[in-house]
């Protein structure tokens, strides 16, 4: 079984537009990737989340999950309080998109500064790539990564595995466990994203990935 889980609720989740999003923003481009990566942790409803989670992945999973977990602070401190005392593994196969030199730039700022990259945005976020350097789409970056998560999973039964990730990253996922068209995905988070610390379950049978169920936290 494999065990899609998105991180609890973080401070950026929280605040969104009122907390990192100034405009003008304050930072540089690489200073906010890196606010992004490594210092933003989670709010007091999230470690509520995580011992959720505690329980809930305890009741589903068997003994000993594998546990991998994107690079990110916020997946870091939900693997850690979720699944105490287990060994995990990080890998950047399930790190959320990189937005580059736009990270934490609202929309005005972003097509004032970037207006040759305004259209995609708009009408085709899952084509477009962020400026500067490292950024990558999520039909073609994102997707890339969650492929060769993928293809990187144990082809035997045992032992389950936990994935620790993001919202991007889990539209990227379910594109290629669920053969589905990104886009469509797309289009079904705008009107409902899958919450914070929410767990998607896959079971693997005839070589292929099929979902059994959306277990999401009561807090």
């Amino acid at each position: 079984m494999l065990f899609l889980v998105r991180h609890a609720e973080s401070i950026e989740n929280a605040t969104k537009y009122t907390g990192f999003y100034d405009n003008p923003r304050p930072w540089t481009g690489p200073a906010a990737h890196a606010l992004s990566r490594d210092i933003v942790g989670l709010t007091p409803r999230g470690f509520l989340q995580c011992l959720w989670l505690r329980q809930t992945l305890r009741n589903l999973t068997g003994p000993d999950p594998a546990i991998r977990t994107s690079q990110y602070r916020r997946a870091l401190d939900t693997t850690t309080l979720a699944l105490p005392g287990l060994p995990y593994e990080t890998t950047a196969l399930l790190n959320e998109q990189h937005y580059g030199a736009a990270t934490y730039m609202t929309k005005d700022e972003l097509y004032a500064t970037y207006p040759e990259g305004a259209e995609d945005r708009q009408t085709r976020k899952h084509l477009w790539t962020p400026p500067g350097a490292g950024a990558e789409s999520l039909a073609c970056g994102v997707v890339r990564r969650a492929t060769a998560f993928v293809d990187g999973l144990p082809a035997t039964p045992t032992p389950d595995v936990v994935a620790v990730t993001h919202h991007t990253a889990i539209l990227a996922l379910r594109a290629v466990l669920e053969r589905r068209p990104v886009t469509e995905l797309v289009d079904e988070a705008r009107a409902c994203k899958t919450p914070n610390a929410a767990v998607l379950v896959y079971e693997r049978a005839g070589g292929l990935f099929h979902a059994r169920s959306l277990i999401q936290p009561d807090c």
